[in-house]
């Protein structure tokens, strides 16, 4: 194991986020969001068979013979903690280790926008963080209730597979359950959390249609629910939890949803001039005219909402992206390739700007 753990402490001193471990080839670090080859032994199936045997616990062993997958999470002592997956290609076990910074970070060092403070003191509602996979939607969510942890004295059960950032009670009571380790499945979870007396929820992801009915039985209920979802953009995040449902229970669901969500930060990762990272943030609030357009099933106008709502804390990729340009905290090449609509930036850097009805605004 002592080779498994110099690699893993490299890993933390060089800032890797990711490590990638397959038998037969060269151990490869993310760094910054670039795969790079680092200098050690080539895994052999003896070694990495030993390795898979000594840090995968029990209750995730069983699900692994089962599954031939499973997430984990892992400590190493004196190291840090893993978020783990151990899968099989070719019929041997790989690795995938995604480091996890023991502190929290504030919404200053991630980058984040003030707004995300009021969001996340929401009395009630569902409040989504979401975006593609490996853009920081954990990390987002884990800031936003460290800030509640700081800030109020509430009670808080996380439901994740796996734990990811572990929280110390400071102002609030935080319990932490992971699958498959302090409940037997995900579903079993959130059917007895209500019963748990929470005042906030926080769930790792939404995932399928009874999770996010368990979320908005507990927002109607007058709870505050955190959660993570896979989608492009804000608006889009409505079309993807529909998609949870039958075709029947849909009109049920989108009306349901127009009185529980709260809001949507969609975040995309963009590479700043530095050569670091930072987020740009969709933003969309459930305003009044949020809240109509999804009564009235008017999707469609979902992202014009968003541009045209700025007073009301929202705002599109573009808005984002053109300011983090005027901050020079990212190159216009960069923004123009992370946009959603990259002419009418392009347009926005020669200082044309266009209303939902293209007309010319100021030039």
């Amino acid at each position: 194991m002592d080779i498994f753990y110099r690699i893993l402490k490299v890993a933390v001193e060089s800032g890797a986020s990711d490590i990638h471990i397959k038998i037969g080839a060269q151990v490869i670090f993310r760094i910054n969001r670039q795969l790079t080859a680092i200098e050690c032994p080539i895994p052999e199936e003896e070694w990495m068979n030993m390795v898979v045997s000594k840090i995968v616990p029990h209750h995730a062993a069983l699900i692994l013979e089962r599954e031939r997958e499973v997430d984990f999470s892992f400590l190493a002592p004196g190291i840090g903690r893993f978020r783990t997956n151990v899968f099989q290609q070719r019929g041997q076990f790989c690795l995938s280790l995604r480091y996890v910074k023991t502190l929290i970070p504030s919404f200053e060092e991630l980058g984040l926008l003030p707004v995300l403070r009021n969001i996340a003191e929401s009395p009630r509602g569902i409040v989504l963080v979401a975006g593609s996979t490996g853009c920081g939607k954990s990390t987002t969510l884990a800031a936003m209730v460290q800030h509640i942890n700081r800030s109020f004295k509430k009670h808080i059960i996380t439901l994740e597979d796996p734990i990811e950032y572990v929280f110390d009670d400071i102002q609030s009571v935080i319990e932490q359950r992971e699958v498959g380790l302090d409940t037997i499945t995900f579903h079993n979870g959130l059917k007895h959390v209500l019963r748990q007396d929470p005042d906030i929820i926080m769930i790792g992801e939404m995932r399928d249609d009874i999770s996010f009915q368990a979320a908005m039985t507990a927002a109607d209920t007058g709870h505050l629910v955190l959660s993570t979802l896979h989608s492009t953009t804000a608006s889009q995040s409505i079309t993807r939890i529909l998609d949870f449902f039958k075709a029947d229970e849909r009109e049920q669901i989108r009306r349901q949803l127009a009185s529980t969500l709260q809001a949507v930060i969609c975040q995309r990762m963009v590479t700043t001039v530095t050569g670091g990272v930072t987020p740009a943030l969709e933003i969309m609030i459930n305003s009044a005219t949020i809240r109509k357009l999804v009564e009235e099933n008017r999707l469609d106008k979902l992202p014009s909402a968003i541009e045209t709502g700025v007073e009301e804390g929202m705002l599109n990729f573009n808005q984002a992206l053109f300011q983090l340009v005027k901050l020079r905290k990212v190159s216009e090449k960069e923004a123009l390739a992370k946009a959603s609509n990259p002419q009418a930036l392009e347009m926005n850097f020669k200082g044309i700007f266009l209303d939902d009805g293209r007309r010319i605004l100021s030039a």
